[in-house]
C-alpha cells in the first residue's frame, strides 16, 4: 500500500511541477513571443542543460515551488529545447547524435487534451522518454 500511495504523491508532485514550469516559462517568454516572427527571441526561449549550465533557472524554480528535487527529474546530461511559437524542437545528448527532433507542432492537429498536458509531455521528453513526435522533422538539421 505504501508504494501505491507514494506513486500517487509523485504523480501529484509532477503535475504541480508541470503547472509551475508552465507559469515560469510564460513569465520568462513574455515580451519575447512574436507569433508572426517565430525565430525572434529564440535564444531567450532556449532551455539548455549541459556541463556548463547544469541548472536551468526556470526548471530549478519550478522544482522548488513544487517540492520536486531537481536531480529527480532525471534530465539527460546534455539537452537543448527551443520553445518557439507553433513548435518545440530539441536535441538530447547532441554531442553524439547531433540530431534535432520536432517534439510539438501546432500544425499537427494536436488535441486540446494533449495541449493541456504539454508541460507533462515536456518533462517526459526532457527525461529522454520515447514519445513519438507528431510529425517528422529532418534529422541532423542545423538549428
Amino acid at each position: 500500500m505504501k508504494s501505491e500511495i507514494a506513486a500517487v504523491v509523485e504523480v501529484e508532485k509532477m503535475d504541480l511541477f508541470a503547472e509551475r514550469l508552465t507559469v515560469e516559462l510564460q513569465e520568462k517568454f513574455e515580451g519575447h513571443w512574436v507569433p508572426e516572427k517565430p525565430s525572434k527571441g529564440q535564444v531567450y526561449r532556449c532551455i539548455r542543460v549541459n556541463a556548463f549550465h547544469k541548472y536551468d533557472p526556470e526548471l530549478l524554480r519550478a522544482c522548488r515551488e513544487s517540492g520536486v528535487h531537481y536531480g529527480d527529474l532525471g534530465l539527460p546530461w546534455e539537452m537543448t529545447l527551443w520553445v518557439d511559437p507553433g513548435e518545440v524542437c530539441g536535441s538530447i545528448n547532441s554531442i553524439h547524435s547531433g540530431q534535432t527532433k520536432l517534439m510539438f507542432s501546432t500544425e499537427s492537429r494536436i488535441s486540446n487534451s494533449q495541449l493541456l498536458h504539454f508541460p507533462v509531455t515536456l518533462v517526459h521528453l526532457m527525461r529522454g522518454a520515447h514519445i513519438p513526435p507528431p510529425s517528422p522533422f529532418p534529422t541532423g538539421s542545423a538549428r
